[in-house]
């Protein structure tokens, strides 16, 4: 297996270039490269770093860098006596409407959140567009960074009308845990989805580089009589997420 791990780093970086390109970077590339391609799976070892400097002809200290700076951004963890792993990705399926926690709990992952924002205001243009509401009407936000295994995930801007959630303190974890206990949970959606690049300050808080894979989530939620109640805005890590959609003739 290593050989063809090796083999597929040595021509994803371009090791054997004249690039002025900095070794290290180039090796961080075809990692990433490697990984993208599925040549190194997610939860599988990245041979050891003296294996790596000793086949591909770099320096320990290149290969601790490249390894290092994927640590950050996410796309590799690092586990004490046992050595580098890719970081096991997320699938996502579109079909069913479940909110961060459920879908976290469901595979076994931890669910945390770290609040930016709760808070009462006025209904931007946008967002009385996708709410139906009278422009300036008030509304509660919600910002958070939501993490898995403690890992940050997505950054995740939530609008919902005021009488929905008059109080949005009153989330601590789960927005849709909330709703459900005041019989106001959705039942459907549309979402918009689009890439993009990461911003500098969403990159800081995701702990990526900025201008990083990003994939743009835009959801309309609507309760039974076909009210809409939730307008959300979510910026998803693109080294861990795959989203899956169902298609049938």
């Amino acid at each position: 297996m290593y050989k063809s791990v090796m083999d597929s780093l040595r021509d994803e970086a371009g090791l054997d270039s004249q690039s002025a390109t900095p070794l290290y970077k180039r090796l961080q590339n075809g990692i990433r490269n490697a990984v993208e391609k599925g040549v190194i799976k997610g939860e599988e070892a990245l041979p050891p770093e003296r294996d790596l400097a000793n086949t591909l002809g770099v320096s320990r200290v290149t290969v601790r860098k490249a390894v290092g700076n994927l640590v950050e951004e996410g796309l590799l963890v690092q586990r004490q006596g046992a050595g580098t792993f890719v970081a096991q990705r997320v699938e996502q399926p579109l079909s069913r409407l479940t909110g961060f926690t459920e879908d976290m709990k469901d595979r076994g992952m931890a669910p945390s959140v770290k609040w930016l924002d709760r808070a009462i205001g006025f209904a931007t243009p946008d967002e009385a567009i996708a709410l139906n509401l009278s422009p300036g009407a008030p509304v509660s936000r919600l910002y958070r960074i939501r993490y898995a295994d403690d890992k940050p995930m997505c950054l995740e801007q939530a609008t919902l009308p005021s009488d929905i959630l008059p109080d949005p303190t009153e989330v601590s974890h789960s927005l849709y845990l909330v709703l459900e206990k005041q019989n106001s949970r959705p039942v459907r959606a549309l979402q918009k989805l689009r890439a993009q690049l990461f911003e500098m300050e969403q990159a800081h808080l995701l702990h990526v580089q900025p201008g990083t894979a990003c994939l743009y989530i835009e959801r309309r939620s609507f309760l039974n009589s076909g009210r809409p109640i939730e307008f959300v805005r979510s910026y998803y890590r693109g080294d861990s997420y795959d989203f899956i959609a169902e298609l049938q003739l």
